[in-house]
């Protein structure tokens, strides 16, 4: 994306920490700090699809709720079309919130089991335009269900009478009714098979050449964040690890991290994935409460050498258009 172009969605240094002590704490009993978003920055342009990849709890989905200030950021910078965000009131959120809309992981639990498939999908319609009509909810309601893929007369269904591939075509038509500029994705496919998973991120690709939109997608499986995404953000134990256009990080990755994510992706060739070289990590993903200090991780990189352990990095170029937070990439 061009630099030129002004950015949608601007982050920087973001950080979400929360408090935690345990229920069974006594009240002089210090409390800790979990560090979920350690200092993630990034651009976001029209139209752009930014992947977010890493292991599960390394602060994906905390990040994604972060961007609508679902969890509130404990510091940092983030501007909505230039617009400072992070100390915004909540009547300045509630205006955003008609460009920014969210797809949830879990397609059944994301929807009111109280509500028919009208009501679901109108509801941000009555929330943020309460001058419209009934009627013309129900027009937009039919309009924007037909372009997902439901039919009309499912319309007063209940969530429990679809499919789960159905149910996050509802929660995808909840999140359009608004015509919003930014989808922000959290894992929408990880729940579905194989084939479902497909026919749902063709239709994201496909909404977005339509409505010009911009889109975050947070998944655990590669293949699909390199078909969809234009750029990839590689994220371990709150902090981003590389950041590259999707070609540079799957061809060339500069991360020992990202080397190591990319080694376990299967090879629909049998003798190329008989005889590739996995590059396993050691141990366990190490507790947020307590990260390693300097590089957090150094811990089970490969490549570790003392200096990791006194330096934080942070991303920086480290050619081929990539930015990683590696001092030996």
């Amino acid at each position: 994306m061009s630099e030129a172009r002004q950015a949608l969605l601007s982050v920087r240094d973001l950080q979400v920490h929360f408090a935690i002590q345990g229920d069974k704490a006594w009240p002089w009993t210090p409390k800790h700090t979990l560090k979920a978003v350690n200092g993630i920055s990034f651009d976001l342009y029209p139209g752009e699809t930014l992947g977010i990849v890493g292991e599960s709890g390394c602060g994906k989905s905390t990040l994604a709720r972060a961007l609508l200030h679902l969890n509130p950021a404990t510091s940092g910078s983030l501007r909505w079309k230039g617009q400072e965000m992070s100390s915004a009131s909540d009547a300045a959120w509630m205006a955003v919130r008609k460009d920014i809309q969210m797809v949830f992981q879990d397609p059944l639990a994301s929807l009111n089991p109280r509500m028919t498939v009208a009501q679901i999908i109108g509801e941000p319609l009555r929330t943020h335009h309460p001058e419209l009509s009934a009627a013309d909810v129900m027009r937009k309601v039919r309009a924007i269900m037909q372009r997902v893929g439901l039919s009309a007369h499912q319309i007063n269904r209940y969530p429990h009478e679809f499919s789960g591939g159905q149910c996050q075509r509802i929660g995808i038509a909840r999140a359009l009714i608004l015509e919003p500029r930014l989808i922000v994705c959290d894992e929408p496919v990880s729940a579905l098979d194989v084939s479902i998973q497909a026919q749902i991120v063709n239709l994201l690709q496909e909404l977005q050449q339509e409505l010009g939109l911009a889109l975050i997608f947070i998944a655990h499986d590669l293949a699909v964040v390199r078909h969809i995404s234009h750029r990839v953000m590689v994220m371990y134990l709150g902090r981003a690890m590389e950041l590259a256009h999707k070609t540079a990080l799957y061809t060339d990755p500069r991360h020992p991290y990202t080397q190591a994510l990319l080694s376990a992706i299967p090879i629909p060739d049998p003798d190329l994935e008989r005889n590739k070289v996995v590059q396993l990590l050691q141990g366990e993903l190490p507790s947020p409460l307590n990260p390693p200090s300097g590089c957090v991780f150094r811990t089970r990189c490969p490549k570790a050498q003392a200096v990791c352990a006194q330096q934080v990095p942070v991303l920086r170029a480290s050619g081929g258009g990539s930015l990683s937070a590696c001092g030996l990439a």
